[in-house]
């Protein structure tokens, strides 16, 4: 089973709904007990990076969700998902993050040149460059398309993990990958095909 981690900010019916189309037994919750008998787990989001931690403890979520990633169970986050992994994030301030992963979440900067006619936030389709192979990314062509929604970025301090880059303007990550540990800065869930792919790779992830 898939535990969706709900906290109250996200996609979380489109979330569930994709998993659905693609077979997957998934299920909305932040019930501790159903947490840590999933076998997978997704942190999806949508909205500020303080707010979605704070919920996160609010909730009693944070604890979880480390146990999860350290009993080396299969972990998918989604846009915010992946920026709340980091250890600190400058957006409306500075806020501090899980540190499940080092680094900082920035926001898009362009100076003269870089980023001409671009606006931000980045929202839209744009291509995926793979920088390291990973299960998830099966049977999903370099450069395809998936969609964003989101004005930050993470910067990690190991550059192994970087998964995928896309350029908007500047070269960004899009996706991460380290162990049991998959987050990506696009939405798969509004990906179409590519993304039900992703999920689908995601569901087989053992």
């Amino acid at each position: 089973m898939i535990a969706i981690v709900d906290y109250e900010m996200g996609n979380l019916r489109s979330v569930h709904k994709a998993f659905e189309a693609v077979g997957c037994d998934a299920v909305v919750t932040r019930d501790p007990t159903v947490l840590d008998r999933a076998s997978h787990m997704v942190l999806p989001g949508v909205g500020a990076f303080g707010d979605c931690v704070n919920n996160l403890k609010r909730f009693g979520l944070v604890e979880p969700i480390r146990r999860s990633i350290s009993q080396g169970k299969p972990f998918l986050g989604i846009c915010l998902g992946l920026q709340v992994l980091f250890t600190e994030s400058d957006e409306f301030g500075s806020h501090q993050g899980l540190d499940i992963l080092k680094g900082r979440v920035k926001r898009f900067y362009f100076s003269e040149g870089q980023g001409k006619g671009l606006k931000i936030p980045h929202m839209g389709w744009n291509t995926v460059q793979a920088r390291i192979p990973s299960p998830l990314l099966k049977e999903i062509p370099q450069d395809s398309f998936v969609y964003f929604v989101h004005s930050y970025y993470v910067e990690p301090v190991e550059a192994e993990i970087i998964c995928t880059e896309t350029t908007y303007g500047i070269p960004f990550v899009s996706s991460i990958a380290r162990d049991n540990i998959f987050a990506c800065q696009f939405h798969p869930e509004k990906s179409q095909r590519i993304g039900l792919q992703l999920l689908r790779n995601f569901g087989a992830w053992n």
